[in-house]
């Protein structure tokens, strides 16, 4: 047998020729795609290439325009996901596909639970199988507990447990780290080279280069809809990964901003209680001036989130001090605080940052109706045009402002949202996790639009796990540890080194005291 032969044998799954055309914009293009028994197989590309598509394709929830898949070597056609489920294919949505109102549990077992005599469901065995499956993962969640009451990063973390618990031959993840700790990764590291070694086809994409590097074994580039090149990871470098996904441009880390010494955020002591004892946000006290770029670095659960939220107002039981541009906003509603310049970009874009039954203009101009209003009525022409002028702004890839907002891509959502803050006409811009999910290019666009915006005075408050992020685009960085600040560097005295033993520093802290 020739070695191209053996080769075309391990192939377990095709993609011939496929293309995908919606109303108004072509997805992909003539794409052929192999994937591999026992390896991971990268597919890479900006936001719009079209890899969610040719996914949702692969796992049924989509269905081709043109081409065909091969499954072991036989034509198929897939009518919905459990058909593909059915096939053996399996995916972790990037977006979280989860019930909130049901547990853990439940959830885990929502497609296939476990019954007694076929009658009821057997709770006391859906407990358990959720416990082992959570077990194989490292994370001790409660198998009760209900999903809506998860951090993100335990959502993620559920959403891989529900795709382990079916047991197939192929399994996409779309972005599975994305809300993940350090910690977190390696975990999934250990399962997913437990999957390959049992002969499992992994379909990996990910944000995250150097992630590629150590964990894929073939990788496939998407670039405007088509397969742009194919590699084996070992032979191919992360510069050669950004070049072919967005040219040799790349993400070069920005300039630093001038301060202009005029403050237009001030905290002090800050704090957020928690009913149990000890604080999510401890005491923090913090200043932002025009034209600044301030990072708040921190691990998972560190306290950034929170202390967002305590910012806009979504805390009630928060105390302590905020004044933007010097007016105070003690006791003052989220309206409020955006009307005075205050304004949040959230982290989970998809439950808190857009309205997904609405429009792309629907959801940019949605924070900011009150400026469109005319008498009973809204001034449709000047909300469409200042609309169109954010999509421009924003570089996001759509023909049309009226498409659903669903229809686009991971990172043109999160442009959509960050431009919907913008309208509000803000002072400050705080931004949680703002490139969560998002690729190289449209993460460079994102930080260019940061640096423009503090270049016209705005104080921009970025939070982030990303040290490169961290380095590479901050003009201050405040590190957070157990709802503390531990750290404060110029990007002058930041180091990597520096900024882990300050993220950790509470912590360590923490082991000296106790008995």
């Amino acid at each position: 047998m020739t070695a191209a032969a053996r080769l075309e044998d391990e192939v377990i799954l095709k993609a011939e020729g496929v293309g995908k055309v919606f109303p108004g914009t072509v997805a992909l293009q003539e794409v052929d795609f192999e994937v591999r028994r026992g390896a991971v197989n990268v597919l890479v590309g900006e936001n719009g290439a079209g890899k969610s598509t040719l996914m949702k394709i692969l796992a049924g929830a989509v269905e081709p325009s043109a081409g065909r898949l091969l499954l072991r070597g036989k034509p198929v056609r897939f009518q919905s996901v459990r058909d593909a489920a059915r096939h053996g294919i399996g995916i972790i949505y990037q977006e979280l596909n989860l019930c909130p109102n049901l547990s853990v549990a439940e959830n885990l077992s929502l497609v296939d639970p476990p019954t007694r005599f076929g009658f009821d469901i057997d709770r006391s065995r859906q407990i358990e199988n959720a416990r082992a499956l959570l077990a194989r993962l490292e994370h001790p969640i409660d198998p009760n507990q209900l999903v809506d009451d998860l951090r993100i990063g335990q959502q993620q973390i559920v959403e891989i447990a529900k795709a382990l618990a079916a047991d197939m031959d192929v399994l996409i993840m779309d972005e599975p780290t994305s809300a993940l700790s350090a910690a977190e990764v390696e975990i999934l590291f250990r399962v997913v080279r437990d999957l390959k070694a049992h002969g499992v086809a992994i379909i990996y994409i990910s944000h995250r280069l150097e992630e590629i590097m150590r964990i894929g074994d073939y990788i496939t580039v998407l670039r405007d809809g088509r397969r742009q090149a194919d590699a084996l990871v070992k032979d191919v470098s992360v510069e050669w990964i950004i070049e072919k996904m967005v040219g040799p441009s790349g993400l070069a880390p920005q300039g630093q901003g001038k301060r202009s010494g005029r403050q237009v955020l001030a905290v002090r002591n800050l704090s957020l209680p928690r009913a149990a004892g000890g604080f999510f946000v401890d005491h923090v006290s913090l200043s932002v001036e025009a034209g600044e770029i301030v990072c708040l670095y921190g691990l998972l659960g560190a306290g950034r989130s929170e202390l967002f939220e305590c910012l806009m107002g979504l805390q009630l039981q928060a105390l302590g001090e905020v004044a933007v541009r010097g007016r105070n906003l003690a006791g003052a509603s989220i309206a409020s605080r955006i009307s005075q310049g205050l304004v949040l970009v959230p982290e989970d874009r998809q439950r808190d940052g857009l309205v997904q039954t609405l429009s792309v203009r629907a959801n940019l101009t949605l924070a900011s109706l009150r400026r469109f209003a005319r008498f009973f009525s809204l001034n449709t022409a000047r909300e469409d045009a200042e609309a169109r002028a954010m999509i421009q702004r924003m570089t996001i890839k759509v023909s049309s402002p009226e498409i659903e907002v669903t229809a686009l891509s991971g990172g043109n959502q999160q442009k959509v949202v960050i431009g919907k803050s913008l309208m509000t006409g803000p002072s400050v811009i705080l931004l949680d996790e703002p490139t969560r999910g998002v690729d190289v290019g449209a993460k460079a666009e994102i930080f260019r639009v940061m640096r423009r915006l503090a270049d016209e005075g705005l104080g921009i408050v970025f939070s982030t796990s990303d040290l490169k992020e961290a380095l590479g685009y901050a003009d201050r960085i405040l590190v957070m540890s157990r709802g503390q600040i531990t750290g404060e560097f110029s990007r002058a005295e930041a180091t990597e080194a520096a900024l882990i033993e300050a993220s950790t520093a509470a912590l360590a802290n923490e082991e000296r005291q106790a008995p």
